[in-house]
């Protein structure tokens, strides 16, 4: 059974900064490195939406809205994503979720709370 665990979360003050985790376990199909990485977030009476991505080549994109702020990496042997949040804001508040995609598979973790509040 594929697992996404997610951590990380938290509540923090503007302007500070929290790094978020997504540790996964056996893929169902393929390896972690066929797998593309994301991160999506999804704050109260709105859409999910996307944050940053990571492809199997290491290429990152990332949202308008939190380019310049969010990094996202991986550890292939860790099998393990992360997103390092900097300059956090209000707006920022949501549950996250990680995603791990292929053409034909996709999956998903709980999700964590990031709370930024002053």
């Amino acid at each position: 059974q594929v697992q996404l665990v997610e951590s990380g979360g938290g509540l923090v003050r503007p302007g500070e900064s929290l790094r978020l985790s997504c540790t996964v376990s056996e893929m169902l199909v393929g390896t972690f490195g066929e797998y593309g990485m994301a991160w999506y977030r999804q704050a109260p009476g709105k859409q999910r939406e996307l944050v940053a991505a990571i492809t199997t080549t290491g290429r990152t994109n990332y949202a308008d809205s939190t380019k310049g702020r969010f990094t996202m990496s991986r550890e292939i042997v860790k099998k393990t994503v992360y997103l390092q949040m900097n300059s956090l804001r209000p707006e920022d508040t949501a549950v996250y979720f990680c995603n791990a995609f292929t053409v034909h598979y996709a999956f998903w973790g709980q999700g964590t709370q990031v709370t930024v509040s002053s």
